[in-house]
């Protein structure tokens, strides 16, 4: 196998770890591998380290095809805690407002993630690394300055619930989506359409065009994988 003419890899990214966390990591695998100091990497498609899941890793020529990769569509599961937001919309950061929730029925369940079918706009959370007069979001909100994003038109094949409690209102889905877009928005929608509020409390990829989360490396499983693999006699 040719890292330096280019290769496409897939990991399961583990919790608490950056996509650029796994990309070094990558990196410095391979180029141990092959006995050299530098080799371009790439990854196609943030997650944030509190999500799980799909990432695809280019290599060497490979990195050319990031854009033609981040533009498939993607697949998540995704567990929603109902009646309660916080500021990034996930668990990065503490719970800054609670909502009734005792109107919420499995009728209105249903009813609500109908609505977000098709194509639709959506305003990016806060906390995203979309930029503001040249600087990230995520950076000015951390500093408790207020972010105000354009929506931006995507397209939502599939959602669909796979579990729902009422006594915890913890709401599980999948979602087949396009490029751009947001689960922690989606979730925060998802809130305002109930008539309360919601945030993220797990969020894992599984898929990204064909590419799918059984075929994926750990970086337990990469590492055993590169040393059964043969050296290429072109990157010695």
């Amino acid at each position: 196998m040719d890292f330096k003419a280019g290769t496409i890899l897939s990991f399961d990214k583990p919790l608490d770890w950056t996509s650029f966390g796994i990309v070094s990591k990558v990196r410095y695998l391979l180029c141990k591998h092959i006995g050299e100091k530098k080799l371009k990497v790439g990854h196609a498609g943030t997650l944030d380290p509190l999500a799980t899941g799909v990432l695809i890793i280019c290599t060497g020529k490979a990195t050319k095809q990031i854009d033609t990769l981040q533009a498939k569509t993607k697949e998540y599961v995704a567990t929603l805690q109902l009646g309660a937001t916080t500021p990034s919309f996930d668990l990065e950061t503490p719970v800054d407002a609670t909502y009734p929730t005792d109107h919420i029925t499995q009728e209105m369940v249903t009813n609500a993630l109908s609505q977000f079918l098709g194509r639709i706009e959506q305003v990016p959370p806060s906390f995203s690394a979309c930029k503001v007069d040249g600087k990230r979001a995520y950076d000015l909100a951390r500093q408790g300055k207020e972010v105000e994003l354009k929506p931006k038109v995507l397209v939502i094949d599939e959602i669909e619930q796979l579990e729902f409690n009422p006594d915890t209102m913890l709401l599980t889905i999948r979602v087949v989506c396009s490029k751009g877009t947001y689960i922690r928005a989606l979730a925060r929608d998802i809130g305002l359409a109930l008539g309360s509020g919601a945030h993220l409390t797990a969020l894992r990829r599984t898929r990204i065009g064909d590419y799918t989360v059984e075929q994926c490396h750990t970086l337990e499983t990469f590492q055993e994988w590169l040393e059964n693999l043969p050296v290429n006699n072109n990157e010695q």
